[in-house]
């Protein structure tokens, strides 16, 4: 089955309302060897992919997983990526800001760990959880220091909307293209997720009494999101919304999206100009000059 996924995207002026977008669709793979089959060309695809942009070094690439607790990101990012020469990539995870961040303006640690041209990074958790977050809990914003007028009304979070489409405007004009998920699942997938990390020992360290408490706050997180999504959902950068129920399925369609960005970049490998083309040829004919002087092998 073909992915297409421009149905997963958020058009741009669309209003979101997350209870109507559906947590899972239809299966993609047909058996757990299809999905194996699947996933494996798809990450042998992006690891090429990567090399391309890694020679060229013409585009950064920033992919940003945002969800609920327990939605898949960190399996997302483990199972997509898995190809992907660590060299040329980074994963960088966002937690509760430290008192050095608070400091600073809310998009001033994300922009520290920006990719440079020719790399990948992704964020685990981005900026956007100060608009989520933050929003659901507005407790939290007086200890980010901000004047009292900033704090009044809707205004702080209509210009934290604009500051970051300004910022990813920015990046894509100086060739950083942004890949932005929100893995969607539903709050009984949340729930039984949650009771394997308690039921697997293994797990148990994935999980915390905080994500229990805030499953109190679902309906509101529905609504932070879904005015997130439609202020910051561009042309140039738009988010696509992943039914996250099904991990495989996700994981696929994740794929394909990435595959889709990267293939609009339409990378090649660089042409060597003439004197690097006269340097190699140098080099070639040394190299050969040194294999005449040996003995062939038994």
């Amino acid at each position: 089955m073909k992915i297409n996924a421009d149905r997963f995207r958020v058009a741009r002026g669309t209003k979101v309302d997350l209870t109507k977008w559906p947590t899972l669709a239809a299966p993609v793979y047909e058996s757990d060897d299809h999905y194996a089959q699947l996933l494996k060309e798809y990450v042998g695809t992006i690891n090429a992919q990567q090399q391309l942009l890694n020679a060229s070094e013409s585009f950064a690439v920033l992919v940003i997983f945002q969800a609920m607790d327990a939605g898949g990101k960190d399996g997302a990012v483990e199972h997509v990526m898995t190809g992907i020469n660590p060299q040329g990539c980074r994963v960088t995870s966002f937690k509760a800001p430290s008192e050095q961040e608070l400091k600073h303006d809310f998009l001033w640690r994300a922009v520290r760990e920006l990719p440079e041209r020719g790399r990948i990074g992704i964020f685990n958790r981005s900026y956007y959880e100060d608009v989520l977050v933050v929003r659901v809990h507005p407790e939290k914003l007086r200890g980010a220091g901000l004047s009292k007028p900033q704090l009044d009304g809707n205004r702080v979070w209509h210009e934290r909307y604009r500051s970051i489409v300004e910022l990813e405007r920015h990046l894509h004009a100086n060739s950083t293209r942004i890949v932005k998920i929100f893995l969607h699942i539903s709050k009984e997938e949340q729930r039984q997720r949650l009771l394997q990390r308690i039921d697997r020992p293994e797990k148990n360290w994935k999980i915390r009494p905080e994500d229990i408490e805030e499953r109190r706050f679902w309906a509101d997180y529905m609504k932070v999101y879904g005015k997130c999504l439609a202020a910051t959902s561009t042309r140039r950068a738009p988010w696509f919304v992943v039914p996250a129920d099904d991990k495989r399925n996700a994981r696929l369609i994740i794929s394909k999206i990435l595959l889709d960005a990267f293939i609009a970049l339409d990378l090649k490998f660089p042409e060597a100009p003439p004197a690097r083309r006269k340097e190699l040829a140098a080099m070639r004919a040394q190299l050969a000059k040194e294999g005449r002087g040996k003995q062939p092998r038994a």
